[in-house]
């Protein structure tokens, strides 16, 4: 009788959860990509991805390593992908019995009212007891519906999704510091292009203050070169307020001091060469940027929480038991007639909830389209961002080759206007605004070629980053 009973409130509740429908279809399209980035130079190229960062600079080695063992921004994803970690596998633990274990020891007071005084010739109870007991305890969720496994399922996504960001963290990190390295060297570049005009102006302003000695030549022109050196000057001090910055952002995110950073800057120069764009495909930003995993596993995620939503309408079926020792003396709690034990099979679901499990499967479907459109937003920017990478690094390339170009005609033009100069063939007033063209023209080409070692970073991190090993 009670089976028959057990199979009809099962077909019950399996049959109003099965009226329901089953949970909504959220259509997922993969975002439709073009075959090649617009700006990408053409034909194959052996440059690794990593060599778009400075490698071969031992400051930058130093201070990537130093950032990767202890910045702070680094432990804290780890941190979440430690958490994110303990929620898969709480998940996938739910999937199996629960086995607990309990000892007890009570004791109880009747009163002799509650009997009645009245009881037959020789028949007595204690009213007061104690009762030991001990025991071993199960229960197991069949999961036969599967609402367990999907939310397994979604953990499991939540803790790629954490990875993934994990990585992101690394590559804006190592970006960064790649970037605050190469203005280290662009300053001290710059450092060097000044001092070099301050070096030619003191010398025109020398020769001018000869020629006026010799009465050759007006004190006017002696002052117009040492103005000339004073402004190098100025430029020359304003550099030091860069320094300072990115020294101090540098010290952020290393976790080091300013002396350690200021000594690792001292390791290394700036590489002679800039590496040639990698090739590289449009869908290749799937399986390398970080941000496009992270909101892939996210949809996943949503995809399973969807599936475990729609699974609450079908009913639960628990086994439980329980095996013990129950006894009313400390010394019988070891007989065979203290064994006590239980089974039990339960079966629970939903009959009238009126829509509460209906609003949590539409706020599932909810969630998967925001996250389905996060995912397509997160795609369509990794594209821009490699879109404008390459972009940046074609038009930095170019204006870095024609500051260089410029900075050596007009070095050399001040070269000539001087000789002429001092031949007699040319007047100072010539010499002066040769001198003012080259002055800083060296100071840009290092300005220039520092945004084009820059532009590859942007690209390095644009189209997924790397390892630097």
């Amino acid at each position: 009788m009670i089976p028959r009973a057990l199979l009809v409130a099962a077909s019950a509740l399996s049959l109003a959860a099965c009226a329901g429908g089953p949970p909504p279809e959220i259509a997922t399209p993969m975002p439709v990509l073009p075959e090649s980035y617009l700006f990408a130079p053409e034909g194959e190229t052996q440059t690794a991805l990593a060599d778009l960062l400075p490698r071969g600079d031992a400051g930058f080695d130093t201070l990537a390593a130093q950032a990767l063992a202890s910045s702070p921004s680094l432990a804290e994803a780890a941190a979440r992908v430690e958490q994110a970690r303990a929620g898969a596998n709480r998940a996938g633990a739910e999937r199996l019995p629960n086995v607990g274990i309990n000892a007890s020891v009570t004791g109880s007071r009747t009163n002799p009212g509650a009997i009645g005084a009245n009881l037959p010739p020789g028949v007595t109870f204690d009213t007061e007891q104690v009762s030991y007991a001990a025991n071993l305890t199960a229960r197991w969720d069949l999961d036969l519906f599967g609402r367990l496994r999907a939310q397994e399922r979604a953990a499991l996504a939540r803790l790629d999704a954490a990875d993934a960001s994990a990585r992101a963290v690394r590559n804006a990190l190592l970006a960064e510091i790649a970037a605050s390295v190469i203005d280290w060297r662009t300053l001290e570049a710059r450092d060097a292009e000044i001092r070099s005009d301050i070096a030619s102006a003191e010398e025109l302003a020398r020769l001018a203050g000869v020629r006026e000695r010799a009465g050759i030549a007006p004190g006017f022109d002696r002052v117009r070169a040492e103005s000339s050196a004073a402004s190098s000057r100025s430029r020359l001090a304003a550099l030091e307020s860069e320094r300072a910055r990115l020294l101090g952002r540098l010290i952020t995110l290393t976790a080091q001091g300013g002396a350690q950073v200021r000594a690792a800057l001292a390791q290394g120069e700036a590489s002679a060469t800039l590496p040639a764009p990698p090739t590289a495909l449009p869908s290749g930003l799937l399986a390398n940027r970080p941000d496009v995993l992270a909101a892939a596993a996210t949809l996943a995620a949503e995809d399973a929480e969807l599936a475990a939503a729609a699974r609450s309408r079908f009913p639960i079926f628990d086994l439980s038991g329980a095996i013990g020792l129950l006894a009313f003396g400390i010394g019988d709690l070891f007989d065979n007639q203290s064994l006590v034990g239980s089974l039990a099979g339960t079966i629970a679901g939903p009959l009238l909830d009126f829509g509460r499990i209906q609003a949590e499967i539409d706020g599932a479907a909810a969630e998967k389209q925001a996250a389905f459109a996060a995912y397509r937003g997160a795609v369509f920017t990794a594209l821009g961002d490699a879109e404008a990478g390459y972009g940046l690094v074609a038009a930095a390339d170019g204006e870095a080759a024609a500051a260089a170009a410029e900075a050596d005609s007009l070095q050399r033009a001040a070269r000539l206007a001087n000789n002429r100069y001092e031949a007699g063939l040319a007047d100072f007033l010539t010499v002066l605004e040769a001198r003012r063209a080259a002055d800083a023209s060296g100071e840009r080409a290092a300005a220039a070629r520092g945004r084009a070692q820059r532009a590859r970073v942007i690209l390095w991190q644009a189209l997924g980053g790397s390892t630097l090993s």
